[in-house]
């Protein structure tokens, strides 16, 4: 997701949005441990979209 969709969300959709993506997260790290994923490059994507998200969620609390 880029930063523009993920800014025009409210409060409560990006919390969804950050919830799924460390589930999927997760999912991903098990299967990478088992070498089951094909699509390494799906990790650091992932983490980076959470730590956008975090981002996001820290500026709206200080404004």
């Amino acid at each position: 997701m880029s930063n523009k969709e993920l800014r025009e969300m409210d409060d409560a959709k990006l919390t969804k949005t950050l919830m799924d993506t460390r589930h999927e997260l997760f999912s991903m790290r098990f299967k990478h441990a088992t070498a089951q994923l094909e699509n390494t490059q799906a990790l650091s994507g992932a983490k980076k979209t959470i730590a956008r998200i975090l981002t996001i969620q820290r500026e709206r609390q200080g404004a």
